[in-house]
């Protein structure tokens, strides 16, 4: 494995070769080096200035644009001459096309699918804009191989060597010829393995698994994850065969909905980045901000409350931000499990209360150790046993709390259609404040005669 300093190293490699302004060190780059190296060497070493790019020739930079993401995309075509954007979009994968193109202002959508793209791209790319973009059809692209059940697998053979507009050739999908239906698949060792003279309908797999194109592109990601496939058939509400999602893709999306879910769990938009704006980041944050303070307010005038027992019993103060803080401790733990298991729909009706026993049986055992724990930190505070009691009892209590909460708050936003992961923290949170403030001083108030 290389170290950081040979990787820096490359990419100082490449990015000299980019701007030395020779033809052979221009094409020893196209011969040499993978896309998204040359793609790396301009963010990391010049500095995002995607002028340099210019000098590759339209196909190559056309698989740089292709390794970009679609905000990085958009940046790179903005600065490349108007006469030559149409070449450079005609020679990108026509999903890559269609995921840029969504991502531009809706009035500019069609003009640029009228007046830059051509011929099949055009065709291909028109299509897949009719599909939700979080869907397998806005994921597929529609570059496969089909043949025909009749054909010898000499003919699919000769068809190969001259079909070049295709995104894998692992997999040939066998279609109706008519009706252009999904019949079977066969894979690219099963044809070159078999006599010339076999049928495909012979040598095909007729149970191929396929999905629809409305399907939800997590549902997709997990069938990958399930199978282990490199590319799945995508077929429309007639069975007809209208695209394929690789893996490739794939990996995108998991990447993308995992970003999301740890965003939306911090109380964060899924759009903001890193390396985004100020204003981005205030817009993104301050709304969940404002929900914090609101459910802050909550839990303080749960103390309140109880003001009269604090100011006889100071120790009591210490403690409270102990229960209340292990407490959203032991529900962010829980309710981590139980969101991730939701968005994989791991969590179903026959083990739902099993996993519901599982989190209470769990909360109650690290309630009892973490109490007794709690109860002999409490002693140290005021030397009285009864504190230590009280203490330790409301931790638990509290802990049990935290484990219902990390568990049944999830399962009822997702059945009011509400995400998960967006609105669980802030009502466990608040959950595990309130009633950790609650168990212990209103414990504390009704055993004020032995703590005094």
């Amino acid at each position: 494995m290389r170290e950081d300093s040979d990787v820096a190293a490359d990419y100082n490699e490449i990015f000299r070769l980019l701007t030395s302004g020779k033809p052979d060190n221009i094409q020893k780059l196209v011969d040499e080096t993978h896309p998204a190296d040359v793609l790396q060497a301009v963010q990391d070493i010049g500095d995002e200035d995607y002028r340099y790019l210019l000098v590759l020739p339209d196909d190559y930079l056309a698989d740089v644009i292709d390794e970009a993401e679609d905000d990085d995309k958009y940046e790179i075509l903005k600065v490349i001459d108007p006469g030559r954007i149409g070449s450079v979009l005609n020679r990108m994968s026509v999903d890559e096309i269609a995921d840029l193109i969504r991502e531009l202002e809706d009035d500019n959508k069609d003009a640029v699918v009228k007046s830059l793209l051509r011929g099949r791209t055009k065709t291909d790319v028109t299509k897949l804009l009719k599909y939700d973009e979080e869907t397998a059809g806005g994921i597929m692209t529609t570059q496969f191989i089909a043949i025909y059940a009749s054909n010898t697998v000499m003919r699919a053979l000769n068809y190969l060597k001259t079909e070049v507009n295709a995104e894998t050739s692992w997999y040939l999908y066998v279609v109706d010829k008519v009706t252009y239906k999904l019949m079977g698949v066969v894979s690219l060792r099963d044809l070159v393995m078999a006599p010339f003279d076999t049928l495909i309908s012979d040598i095909m797999n007729d149970n191929v698994i396929s999905v629809r194109t409305d399907l939800d592109q997590e549902a997709v990601a997990r069938l990958f994850t399930k199978y282990g496939y490199a590319a799945l058939p995508v077929v429309d509400e007639n069975g007809r065969m209208v695209g394929i999602v690789t893996v490739d893709d794939v990996i995108d999306v998991i990447n993308e909905e995992a970003t999301e879910d740890i965003h939306r769990m911090g109380g964060i938009d899924k759009e903001e980045k890193i390396d985004g704006s100020v204003k981005d980041a205030v817009r993104s944050r301050l709304p969940w901000l404002v929900v914090n303070l609101a459910t802050a307010i909550l839990a303080s005038s749960v103390i309140a409350k109880f003001n009269g027992t604090i100011s006889q019993i100071v120790a009591l103060s210490a403690v409270m931000t102990i229960i209340s803080g292990m407490g959203g401790n032991a529900g962010t733990q829980s309710l981590t499990i139980v969101v991730r298991a939701l968005s994989l729909n791991e969590i179903e009706k026959e083990n739902g209360l099993r996993i519901l026993g599982k989190e209470i049986v769990t909360g109650l055992i690290n309630g009892l150790v973490i109490g007794a724990l709690v109860s002999i930190i409490a002693l140290f505070y005021d030397f009285n046993p009864w504190f230590g009691l009280i203490s330790g009892v409301a931790m638990i209590l509290n802990m049990l709390a935290a484990a219902l909460a990390g568990y049944l708050i999830p399962i009822i936003l997702e059945k009011v259609h509400v995400d998960p992961a967006i609105a669980s923290s802030v009502f466990v949170t608040t959950v595990t404040d309130c009633l950790g403030f609650f168990f212990l001083l209103g414990l504390a108030t009704i055993a004020m005669p032995h703590l005094r």
